[in-house]
């Protein structure tokens, strides 16, 4: 099975209840291999191409606002299946009917503050880390 490399935002609730620690070592203890890992502001034109496809809904402003509200960290990892397992790992994006044992189930809120966002899709997970990682910042 061919390795593929995901990207993981640990959001502003991760990083202010400092869980960036806890959740990257989930992810290591699954076997992924971490090959970029930054803490950055987010600007809001990041976040309109980042959440292009929910742009126009009424709740995106609120959604900026959280992403904004602290720094985030960026984290690109690798491994076998890499994006489909991270996201069972997560659990549902809304927190409150994530089973307990996945992140969001054990250190989420709700649908916005739910400890990370990661790629749906292998094309998702290209465009995004092209987005949040420059040339050279991914170590093989």
């Amino acid at each position: 099975m061919p390795k593929e490399t995901t990207l993981i935002l640990c959001k502003p609730d991760c990083v202010t209840k400092n869980l960036v620690g806890s959740v990257l070592s989930r992810f290591e203890a699954a076997g992924f291999r971490l090959r970029g890992v930054k803490m950055m502001n987010l600007d809001e034109s990041v976040l309109k191409e980042h959440y292009s496809h929910i742009a126009d809904r009424p709740f995106f402003p609120e959604i900026v606002a959280f992403m904004q509200s602290s720094p985030v960290v960026a984290v690109a990892v690798e491994g076998e299946n890499v994006i489909s397992r991270v996201r069972e790992l997560l659990g549902p994006t809304d927190s409150r009917v994530a089973e307990k044992g996945t992140i969001r189930g054990d250190l989420g809120v709700d649908q916005m503050v739910n400890v990370c966002h990661a790629s749906d899709s292998p094309e998702a997970a290209a465009a995004e880390l092209k987005r949040f990682f420059r040339d050279g910042e991914l170590f093989a």
